[in-house]
């Protein structure tokens, strides 16, 4: 049936209505809150949407990109930015492996997943982590964002105006981070283009690479991100997303970018 609507829907009407489906989820969600295990921290975590309840009500196992980044610069103390969080859960991951010295930048772009995150941080009493409603770009002002239940910028004009910034926007006004954590459903290519000063810096990477879901939407491509983390300054690891694989060294032509991947570099600096 879905699959029927979007074939005799315009694509602006179809997106209307998905964002009306999104809202009614949203709303008639009966909220609870949940104790689990992620990785090797338990915390409380609100269930507030139908999303929410699948990736979060259950026990997580380690992350392969969490265990990387802490082989780098994911250290007690670090300071790290969490850009495209969703409701956190990520972010008081990394705000564990920085210790109370440390600082964690949440930011989110849809703002009932990040209402949402900020009510998780406060339960758990993560008092080092920081909350943005924003959306990160290749330049400061703002862009429409589609609240979906994992929001995205908006492919098709429907959605609302939020506030965005760059990489290095964000790194003069916290200071330069140890690492970064990126996952902006396809909108990667346009992040690192406002992180030229961050990119120069001594700091490792997390990105989700989003090939064939949203990269080339925003005229992107696998191999534009990969050039911004030349071998010769990165270690890099990369594994599909969508199969069970583990992360390996990454080499030129690597199939793994053939489709949606994840991308760890650790600067050699």
């Amino acid at each position: 049936m879905k699959q029927l609507f979007k074939a005799i829907i315009p694509v602006r009407w179809w997106e209307y209505c998905r964002q009306q489906w999104i809202g009614r989820d949203i709303h008639q969600f009966v909220r609870r809150t949940v104790t689990h295990t992620y990785g090797e921290s338990t915390f409380d975590v609100i269930i507030a949407d139908s999303m929410g309840e699948g990736w979060y009500d259950q026990d997580w196992g380690n992350l392969d990109e969490i265990e990387l980044l802490a082989k780098g610069r994911l250290k007690s103390d670090a300071v790290v930015f969490d850009l495209g969080s969703h409701q956190g859960i990520v972010a008081m991951m990394l705000a564990k492996k920085v210790g109370p010295n440390g600082k964690v930048l949440a930011l989110e772009g849809m703002l009932h997943n990040c209402e949402i995150a900020q009510q998780n941080f406060r339960l758990n009493g993560q008092k080092n982590v920081e909350s943005i409603h924003a959306v990160i770009s290749d330049k400061p002002g703002s862009v429409r964002f589609f609240d979906g239940l994992n929001g995205s910028v908006a492919r098709h004009g429907i959605g609302r105006d939020v506030p965005s910034v760059t990489i290095d926007q964000l790194a003069e006004q916290y200071g330069f981070p140890n690492v970064v954590f990126l996952d902006v459903e396809g909108y990667e290519l346009k992040a690192l283009c406002g992180a030229v000063r961050t990119l120069s810096s001594a700091c490792d990477w997390f990105v989700e690479v989003h090939v064939k879901c949203g990269l080339e939407d925003f005229g992107g491509t696998a191999q534009q991100v990969l050039d911004y983390f030349p071998t010769s300054r990165f270690e890099i690891y990369a594994w599909r997303l969508a199969s069970l694989e583990t992360p390996r060294m990454y080499v030129p032509e690597d199939p793994v970018v053939a489709e949606r991947f994840a991308l760890v570099a650790l600067s050699r600096s």
